[in-house]
């Protein structure tokens, strides 16, 4: 494939990489004379047409995202059934590289480097793109020590077939979520989790879970507990050993809720190297909790069941004194005043019905069965027509439409959807979506430039 021409612009240089899903090669760009980086897609992958349309339809819209932390995609294409994704070019090396050099990372370097990537995982998150494949081979450093993401959204299709053949795991096995691990529909907090593994691995120059084959591996990320790792660097901060069993935790609900929570709990920590954090987890009484509705959902895959509670989180992520006294007490508040409201309706409102129904069962939540559940679809790149129609067709509601500008996105497609794709959600739920009015351009005003172009539109700078 060197020296091959793509399109008549691209000029493949080298190859500087190899994945599951492709190679990678350093390439030049013979229209705005740079260089850049092209993935090219698998041949036995450009095969399958629904997984090419997917592939384009993701690399799309991880084109919208802009951060300094995430790798700019900026073309997707095909020629000759090559399929293929023009990205910004770094140089520098792997963050796996850099572990590899260095055997394991200072405190200082690590919490660096774990906040560039909950920064980008931030803006994804904001985006609805799940990365699904964060890993130190995804992550780039360059020479200024600026980290750059790979491969937003792009994993997220390999994940769909990965996660249900284990033949294909390896690649990615060491630092993938238990709920992939299970084969489950997941969210943002998935990220959370690999950032947990990869900030681990930073810190201490292993992984947390290792075994001989990649079912022992996954198996170990459902159901054993890590190894703390200031147990292995024992002169490691208390804080940063709290904040990546923070990451660790298996259930998603006692993760950080978002990747913006720990952003900021790395940063206050960066800041102060002393910062105490204390992960404090609330727990409710049993009258509290017959309070608060709950949504349980039941997912089967082959013949594994499992049950979710959809509550909203109970945990205190990090105490900051006068601030977050004023929060607890807001809390406690809020639950006495439940309680005194429940024992009050109790014995001052009577149903006709229990004179004659005295022992019908009391709902302690709202029951949300399987089947009143459905799995978001994928609408970015959609037209808005066809996207309304999708909602319909899967028996949801249409929301809110916005619309804003995008340098990737073509005018008239969707940008964005709420809420993510793949998720589960119930029936008749609103989805709203964000419209593409294509790229943002300013009419020229300098009065010297008048009549030189004829009214002629500047890109926004």
């Amino acid at each position: 494939m060197k020296g091959k021409l793509l399109l008549n612009r691209y000029e493949l240089l080298e190859k500087i990489g190899e994945g599951g899903m492709g190679v990678v090669y350093k390439a030049k760009c013979h229209l705005l004379n740079r260089f850049v980086a092209i993935k090219l897609l698998k041949a036995e992958l450009g095969n399958d047409e629904d997984f090419v349309a997917s592939f384009k339809m993701e690399a799309n819209a991880v084109a919208s995202l802009s951060h300094s932390n995430i790798v700019n995609i900026y073309d997707v294409g095909s020629e000759n059934n090559t399929n293929f994704i023009v990205m910004e070019y770094i140089k520098g090396k792997t963050l796996k590289l850099v572990i590899k050099e260095n055997v394991r990372l200072s405190s200082e370097r690590t919490l660096d480097i774990a906040f560039q990537i909950a920064k980008a995982l931030e803006c994804a998150h904001k985006n609805n793109i799940i990365h699904r494949d964060i890993k130190p081979d995804n992550i780039m450093i360059t020479k200024d020590n600026i980290v750059k993401v790979m491969d937003f959204g792009i994993a997220k299709v390999t994940d769909s077939q990965t996660v249900t053949n284990s033949n294909k795991v390896t690649g990615s096995v060491h630092y993938f979520s238990p709920e992939q691990a299970k084969g489950k529909f997941v969210d943002s907090r998935t990220d959370i989790y690999s950032l947990g593994i990869v900030m681990y691995e930073m810190i201490t120059g292993q992984v947390p879970f290792n075994a001989e084959n990649s079912i022992s591996i996954a198996i170990m990320h459902i159901q054993k507990p890590a190894i703390p790792p200031k147990e292995i660097i024992i002169d490691m901060p208390e804080n940063i050993n709290q904040a990546i069993l923070k990451a660790l935790e298996k259930e998603p609900i006692n993760r950080y809720e978002t990747a913006k929570e720990m952003v900021e709990v790395l940063n206050s920590i960066k800041e102060d190297l002393n910062f105490k954090v204390n992960f404090n987890k609330r727990s409710l009484d049993a009258t509290t909790i017959m309070m608060m509705p709950q949504i349980v959902v039941s997912e089967t895959r082959n013949d594994f069941k499992t049950a979710m509670s959809d509550v909203a989180s109970t945990e205190i992520p990090i105490n900051k004194g006068i601030h977050m006294n004023k929060k607890i007490m807001i809390i406690m508040g809020s639950i006495i005043l439940a309680i005194v409201i429940g024992f009050s309706a109790k014995y001052l409102y009577k149903d006709p019905s229990t004179d004659t129904a005295k022992t019908s069962p009391t709902k302690a939540s709202v029951q949300v069965p399987v089947d009143e559940k459905k799995i978001v679809p994928s609408l970015i790149g959609s037209t808005e027509d066809n996207a309304k129609k999708t909602i319909v067709n899967n028996e949801f509601l249409v929301g809110n439409i916005s619309y804003d500008f995008s340098a990737s996105i073509a005018k008239g497609l969707v940008i964005s959807q709420t809420p993510l794709i793949n998720t589960s959600y119930e029936k008749n739920g609103v989805m709203d979506l964000v419209i593409s009015q294509g790229e943002e351009v300013e009419q020229v005003t300098d009065p010297e430039l008048k009549g030189k172009g004829n009214g002629k539109k500047a890109g926004k700078r």
